[in-house]
């Protein structure tokens, strides 16, 4: 159960003034320290494989370390052979090298991980999704704007106080009268292919289903980002099961509104910006080592026009602000954070002009590779407005408003009419100040102050099927208490961390911090909601992730160090797990008595 580790040996810095220090090609210096805090030293990696020769008089003999996973690389000794020294790592470690040491078991581990927590997770979003068989919370908009748009390519209005016959099955009292809407509409789209699946909006598990499904692929997607971010298929799956578990993220999975899919879009950007920074790393590395072996002057460096995962990033960020507008602040993070490693790679590379090559050189080529990419991904999703002319200020120049004048008047009416629209939206969102009996400060939402109660449901005489008189069935955004004040406590310390050591997994995770939530303190005086917190939930939670990896140690641990280290994750995770079964009835709207559900709410603002 050791995770992988990476086997690249440590650089020493370029610029070392040591005579006998080994010399670095700048080429080297670019990819940089990448050595993560659970991997074994070079030292401690060779002592194990000279003392594990034949006659060594301290360690069993091993034939062969496996080459290509760390993960499986733990030694095979036991502590009767070794009277001398304490042995290294626990038999756990042991039983594992021995489970994972054919290449084809490495593979099903690398797979196997990540699928098991996805399953897990399908298992707590689509069990009973249709319950309750009414609109919840934000439903009321979402759900019915998606079967209206499903009709009529843009979002139609209801009569007032639709939801009951709505959720009666009588879904098509839409008009063709464009409807004001506050959002962009891909996640309605979203929502709505759940409801045309589902045989129709009667369906209210089809009213939810995607927002499902959106959440499940979401825990596979944090698997595999923490595996690639981690070197380590364990932590990588323990990021997903700590995803899967947690309260927040199954509630957020489980009704039909837009911040699930916001998440998903966000998430994949992120993954995609990992990809293009390793990517990016060695083809300048490359072409540094190609101007050392042609002799000739590096200077300013190359300007990299083929970035593809750079760009994946940006049709990302596209469609996630096509769902919710906040997705343009990860766009915004994630561009300055990649001229960031540009700057200091080609620092590193010694490079003399590193810092206007950055900025003005490849920076400038980001902005255009990202910029159109992303305005083109989010302006797709508004085809159905722009080829109908029934949509909310479709016709806003030619009716009630003026067209352009001046150096504008050239504007097709249409654009003018849309960017009427845009604006209207930024005025009603940053203006939005009704008083709401959830409404939660941003500055509380890292200690989960004032989470969302999205339904609550009575039943008395007896009929609830609690086993008492009166059952309550809620539905509440709270999250996993042992996660996610375990993930707040994570980030603060790994704030310290990167000032501290500078380590670029930890600048990375932070940086989606930055991206999902900081923005969010301009806003404090404006209604706004805990459920926001899922965009950069995931962020915290492989935070928490990397501070497990450190909690669990290096394989090359001593034997007590790593098993205690060991019994400890382990018993974090089963609190855990204890948590959300406790926790899963108020997160899914199960029938509980009064008394039980009374024990759910740990501090006085949750009820």
């Amino acid at each position: 159960m050791s995770p992988a580790t990476d086997s690249e040996p440590p650089v020493p810095a370029p610029d070392s003034n040591d005579p006998s220090a080994p010399r670095v090609s700048a080429a080297v210096a670019v990819l940089g320290r990448n050595r993560l805090p659970w991997s074994p030293d070079d030292d401690e990696v060779r002592d194990t494989r000279e003392t594990s020769r034949p006659g060594s008089t301290s360690w069993p003999a091993r034939d062969s370390w496996p080459a290509d996973d760390a993960e499986a690389g733990s030694a095979d000794w036991s502590a009767e052979a070794a009277p001398s020294r304490e042995p290294l790592g626990s038999r756990l470690d042991e039983w594992w090298a021995r489970l994972l040491y054919t290449p084809g078991r490495q593979r099903l581990w690398r797979w196997g991980g990540p699928i098991a927590v996805t399953l897990l997770a399908a298992v707590l979003r689509l069990y009973d999704l249709g319950n309750p068989h009414s609109l919840v919370f934000d439903e009321t908009f979402y759900v019915k704007d998606a079967w209206s748009l499903l009709h009529l390519g843009y979002e139609g209005s209801w009569p007032s106080g639709a939801d009951p016959a709505f959720a009666a099955g009588n879904v098509n009292d839409f008009t063709n009268v464009g409807s004001y809407v506050v959002h962009p509409p891909l996640g309605k789209w979203i929502i709505a292919l759940g409801e045309a699946a589902a045989g129709g909006a009667q369906n209210s598990f089809g009213w939810r289903i995607s927002v499902a499904v959106c959440g499940i692929l979401a825990v596979l997607l944090i698997a595999m980002i923490g595996t690639k971010l981690f070197k380590s298929t364990l932590l990588g799956t323990i990021a997903g099961f700590l995803m899967a578990i947690d309260g927040h993220a199954i509630v957020m999975s489980r009704v039909g509104i837009l911040d699930g899919i916001l998440m998903l879009f966000l998430l994949l950007g992120f993954g995609a910006i990992l990809l293009d920074r390793e990517w990016h790393l060695k083809r300048l590395a490359a072409w540094v080592a190609q101007r050392e072996k042609d002799g000739s002057e590096p200077a300013w460096g190359p300007a990299m026009w083929w970035r593809p995962w750079l760009m994946v990033a940006a049709v990302a960020f596209g469609l996630a602000s096509a769902v919710k507008w906040s997705g343009l602040y990860f766009l915004v993070a994630f561009v300055l954070y990649t001229v960031l490693v540009d700057a200091l790679a080609r620092r590193r590379a010694g490079l003399p002009f590193w810092i206007s090559a950055a900025v003005l050189k490849q920076g400038l080529v980001t902005v255009v590779l990202t910029v159109p990419l992303y305005l083109a991904s989010y302006l797709v999703t508004w085809v159905g407005w722009f080829t109908t002319n029934g949509g909310y200020y479709r016709h806003w120049a030619e009716t009630d408003g003026k067209p352009w004048t001046g150096a504008l008047a050239w504007v097709p009416l249409v654009w003018q009419n849309f960017w009427h629209f845009e604006v209207s939206v930024y005025n009603f969102n940053v203006n939005e100040h009704d008083p709401h009996p959830y409404a939660a400060n941003p500055l509380t939402w890292l200690f989960m102050i004032r989470p969302t109660q999205m339904y609550v449901g009575t039943t008395t005489g007896g009929t609830g099927g609690c086993g008492d008189q009166t059952c309550y069935s809620n539905i509440t955004s709270v999250g996993n208490a042992a996660i996610w004040w375990a993930a707040t406590a994570a980030i603060f310390y790994l704030v310290y961390r990167l000032i501290r050591k500078r380590e670029w997994q930890v600048g990375l995770i932070l940086m989606g911090m930055v991206a999902g939530y900081l923005p969010w303190l301009l806003y404090i005086n404006r209604t706004i909601f805990q459920f926001y917190t899922i965009a950069f939930e995931p962020y915290m939670i492989l935070g928490l992730t990397f501070v497990i990896g450190l909690a669990l140690g290096r394989r090359t641990d001593k034997r007590r160090k790593r098993t205690r280290a060991l019994w400890i994750v382990a018993a974090y995770l089963v609190l855990a797990s204890l948590v959300t079964v406790f926790f899963y009835p108020v997160w899914t709207a199960q029938p509980i008595p009064g008394w039980l559900l009374t024990l759910h709410y740990w501090l006085p603002s949750w009820r």
